[in-house]
């Protein structure tokens, strides 16, 4: 009998253990804060994956895990989100990653602890015993850690399948820089764009500056996500800036593994540029909305109803 190929995409590699603190009134440092604490399961390329697995996309995630009790709730939960985990690393005597934060009264992040201590173990080794699933992958998702395995990936699989890198941060931005030119897609906000590109994005002429910098590496599709200022966009068709409503922002920590999930979606669907960046917007949109990482009653049909309520304010360059 023979069986159709679902395409699927690929997220590598790290998976936290949240733990989310917020306060109910005025943060107060060098003191108690009355709040609520949760546990949830996070990481920017989890996050990603589960975001993907939400609206019904074909997802694998390879991560590290302590073989513990946290990684074994963490890989129950991705098979009830239905997104395979199989490939994983389960390491004996090391304790999954784990992550701690504050937010404050408007949902911002003020202090955070991150436990993370695996690193070593994902080899190129590893990453040899995988090859068949990431040459298999449309689009491999990456963040910025661990830049030696992400270059290894890169330049081994390079032409086999297709890379999107969200960066994560402005410092480990900056640690991938010299990678860009492997990237299909590359997804940083303002800051991490100004870590790399080592000007201020302070105008629009200044963004389209930054655009073009990132094109010119040979990356393909490049998204700036400038907060309010909405979303830039670059490709060699195609260029503008997609704006829509100011969001009820409860927790900003989960808008860019979001976005990622949106990216995936308008790729694997062949929607246009433009309605790519809408889906990618309000996936962020309905994420940052509420307080956890990822929006609980997310799905396919949300996002698409939502898409379509959003006054979206387009301008082409």
């Amino acid at each position: 009998m023979s069986h159709l190929y679902e395409p699927y995409l690929l997220v590598f590699v790290l998976s936290i253990y949240d733990i989310f603190g917020f306060t109910s009134e005025k943060y107060r440092t060098h003191d108690s804060n009355p709040g609520v604490v949760k546990v949830s399961y996070g990481g920017v390329c989890r996050n990603i994956a589960e975001n993907m697995a939400r609206v019904g996309l074909n997802t694998k995630f390879i991560s590290y895990l302590g073989n513990d009790g946290k990684a074994r709730a963490m890989m129950d939960h991705a098979k009830k989100m239905n997104f395979d985990m199989s490939e994983s690393l389960i390491v004996d005597g090391a304790s999954t990653p784990t992550y701690m934060a504050i937010l404050d009264e408007h949902g911002e992040m003020v202090s955070a602890v991150v436990d993370i201590d695996m690193d070593d173990y994902v080899t190129t080794g590893f990453v040899e015993s995988r090859a068949k699933t990431i040459e298999g992958a449309e689009y491999v998702f990456f963040g910025a850690d661990q830049p030696q395995i992400i270059e290894y990936i890169v330049k081994t699989f390079q032409g086999k399948t297709k890379f999107v890198m969200d960066p994560v941060s402005g410092p480990k931005a900056q640690q991938i820089k010299h990678l860009l030119p492997y990237f299909h897609t590359f997804k940083p906000n303002r800051q991490e764009a100004e870590a790399i590109c080592g000007f201020a994005l302070d105008s629009e002429e200044a963004v389209k500056k930054a655009g073009h910098y990132f094109f010119g590496l040979g990356i393909e599709h490049v998204f700036i996500r400038l907060a309010e200022g909405g979303i830039y966009y670059k490709t060699a068709t195609e260029e503008g800036l997609i704006k829509t409503k100011k969001a009820n922002v409860v927790n900003v920590t989960g808008a860019g593994d979001s976005f990622n999930l949106g990216l995936g979606y308008g790729y694997i669907h062949g929607l246009s540029v433009v309605d790519t960046v809408k889906f990618a917007q309000t996936m962020a949109i309905l994420t940052i909305s509420h307080e956890e990482t990822i929006c609980p009653d997310l799905d396919l049909e949300t996002v698409k109803k939502a898409c379509e309520a959003m006054i979206w304010e387009e301008i082409v360059f």
